[in-house]
C-alpha cells in the first residue's frame, strides 16, 4: 500500500487557507474587487482537492488565500475565487 501523495506539503507549493465566510466581505472591501473579479479556481484543482481531503469541505464560490514567500521579495498574499471544473 503506498502513502497518498499531499501537494500542498511539496516545498514549491505555496500556503492555500480556506477563507471562513465571515472574514471574506471584509478582505474584499479590502483589496477593492467584488468576488467576481478574483482569479479563479477550479474544484478539480490538486491543491483545492488536497484541502478538501483534509478535512475542509470545498464548495464552489469559496475564496482560498494564498500565501506565498521568497528571500527576494518577502511574502505575497492572493485571493482565488472556487468555481467548478
Amino acid at each position: 500500500m503506498t502513502e497518498e501523495f499531499n501537494v500542498l506539503e511539496h516545498e514549491l507549493v505555496p500556503e492555500h487557507h480556506l477563507m471562513p465566510k465571515k472574514e471574506v466581505d471584509k478582505i474584499l472591501k479590502e483589496v477593492g474587487l467584488a468576488r467576481d473579479q478574483l482569479p479563479r479556481m477550479r474544484l478539480s484543482d490538486p491543491c483545492i482537492r488536497a484541502l478538501d481531503a483534509m478535512g475542509s469541505p470545498i464548495e464552489e464560490g469559496m475564496i482560498v488565500k494564498i500565501v506565498r514567500r521568497s528571500e527576494t521579495s518577502g511574502m505575497s498574499v492572493c485571493y482565488r475565487l472556487v468555481v467548478r471544473g
